[in-house]
């Protein structure tokens, strides 16, 4: 059963709700938010009293018209006292709708058993109109002696009716019309809702000043928290020049309290890089000075070990293999050691020589010699037609690619086969490759393979001569010529690629 992709991606058009928002942002939306909900609150609250207040009006004018239509058996239709004469309302419907003071759209009704004996409305020409057979149906059904209600009549809208019995004993029902109440709500409305947007778009526009200044600080701090992430702490920095704006790290505020919390950060990793550093500097002048002081003494134990064996025939055969031993350590103890002074000059920032350096005939001095070293592996040669000439030190440079095919010819079988490449790239540099068909290197030891004194196999190296450093020394030198070097390796094919720049590089200090 697969699934609908529509419904994993979600639509393209909703994606951004989905988006994380920026605090600048959701300070404004609530902003605006909150204060539609208040308008609308205030709308609706202003409506339902308003609509209340008229609808009680309407209800008491209701009351009085009947009270007096009730209960008032006097009546004369003449004019009132200083009006001008005026001719009686004709048309259907009872009399009492053409009694004065009757607004118009009334509508009025004589009920008898259940059902309208006769009915009209009062027009604006304050003449009376037969009601509708629904309007009939609605006015007979209004209880007597109930509080006004309010009956929606089809084709001619909402009234408010009561009834009540006459003093004939006749049930007359009355309705005025709800149009003027419902008319004054929709203005209102209107009103409110021009009103509310208008305040929503000053809100807006004051808002996005206010927020602006408000968070002007906290961007500070961002843009200083950003430049100390920019900085490239890996290569010795120990002093940080960045730090929060004093106005910005007062501790009244809240973003003066991050500010302040972010200025004791930088001051404690700086103690903390200084302290690394100055460690770091002693443990480099150690390993230089054990390194050149070391080198005299083994010197002499490497030379006593050759005279001794020159005369092995005259000594026990325990001796001999002893004799043979110290020698071959020695010269084991010596290389550890060279590489470690190495290591060490390159860790102090010592320049390297920058002579023009052909890597084509490099490159075959290199894999010549690791063919005599490993006759048992297979050494193939891929080079470009026209030599590729760089800028470096080339004593250091053989050491890489011979660091590189020792490497494979320790850590592979006999009849692997092993690939030398080098080419030219756009930039003017060149591209060295070296690449095995041996077992592979572990994914785990990958991430580490250029650290120092990193082996896949301790016991296999240190019984081939491997001191661990080999492959880090590769790494420095490669850096120490604004290089890089990748590895790539899976069962079957392991590959080694530097990159160099070209002949117009100064080396990094």
């Amino acid at each position: 059963m697969c699934s609908n992709p529509r419904s994993e991606m979600g639509s393209p058009g909703r994606s951004w709700l989905r988006r994380p928002w920026s605090l600048r942002a959701r300070l404004l939306v609530g902003q605006v938010v909150l204060l539609a909900v208040v308008c609308a609150g205030i709308g609706v609250a202003t409506e339902l009293a308003l609509q209340q207040f008229l609808t009680s009006r309407l209800d008491s004018q209701l009351i009085d018209v009947v009270q007096r239509t009730a209960h008032d058996v006097t009546w004369d239709p003449g004019p009132p006292p200083g009006d001008p004469p005026m001719g009686p309302v004709t048309g259907p419907g009872p009399e009492f709708l053409g009694r004065p003071g009757q607004p118009i759209g009334t509508i009025g009704a004589v009920v008898e058993n259940g059902r309208v004996i006769t009915g009209g409305e009062l027009n604006s020409s304050s003449s009376r109109e037969p009601l509708s057979d629904t309007a009939s149906a609605a006015m007979a059904a209004v209880p007597v002696g109930a509080n006004p209600t309010t009956r929606a009549i089809g084709g001619m809208g909402s009234y408010r009716m009561i009834a009540e019995y006459n003093q004939s004993g006749e049930i007359i029902v009355i309705g005025m019309p709800l149009a003027d109440v419902q008319a004054t709500l929709i203005r209102l409305a209107l009103v409110l809702v021009a009103v509310t947007v208008v305040a929503l778009v000053a809100a807006a526009s004051v808002g996005m000043l206010i927020v602006h200044r408000a968070l002007t600080p906290l961007n500070r701090v961002a843009d200083t928290a950003d430049r100390v992430a920019d900085l490239r702490l890996d290569r010795g920095e120990v002093t940080l020049p960045v730090r929060v704006p004093a106005a910005d790290a007062t501790p009244r505020t809240e973003v003066g309290r991050l500010g302040s919390a972010l200025n004791r950060m930088l001051d404690h990793i700086t103690e903390a890089l200084g302290a690394r550093q100055a460690s770091e500097t002693r443990v480099r002048q150690f390993l230089a000075d054990a390194s050149h002081e070391l080198r005299t003494p083994l010197t002499a134990i490497r030379g006593y070990a050759e005279l001794a064996q020159r005369n092995r025939d005259e000594v026990p055969a325990v001796v001999a293999h002893a004799l043979g031993r110290v020698e071959s350590e020695t010269g084991r103890m010596t290389h550890l050691l060279e590489d470690m002074l190495l290591l060490a000059r390159l860790d102090s920032g010592r320049p390297l020589e920058q002579q023009p350096v052909d890597l084509s005939r490099l490159t075959v001095d290199a894999v010549s010699d690791a063919h005599a070293a490993g006759p048992d592996h297979r050494w193939n040669l891929d080079l470009p037609a026209d030599p590729v000439v760089v800028a470096g030190d080339g004593a250091r440079l053989h050491q890489v690619l011979s660091n590189l095919l020792a490497n494979a010819r320790t850590h592979t079988g006999p009849g692997t086969s092993v690939t030398t490449a080098l080419t030219a790239d756009a930039s003017g540099g060149a591209v060295w490759r070296v690449i095995d068909d041996g077992p592979g290197i572990p994914a785990a030891l990958q991430p580490e393979i250029f650290e120092r004194f990193a082996r896949g196999d301790s016991s296999r190296s240190r019984r081939t001569g491997s001191t661990g450093l080999g492959l880090a020394i590769v790494a420095a030198v490669v850096k120490a010529h604004g290089g890089t070097i990748e590895v790539d390796s899976v069962p079957g094919n392991t590959e080694f690629t530097v990159r160099l720049p070209g002949p117009l590089h100064t080396a990094a200090s």
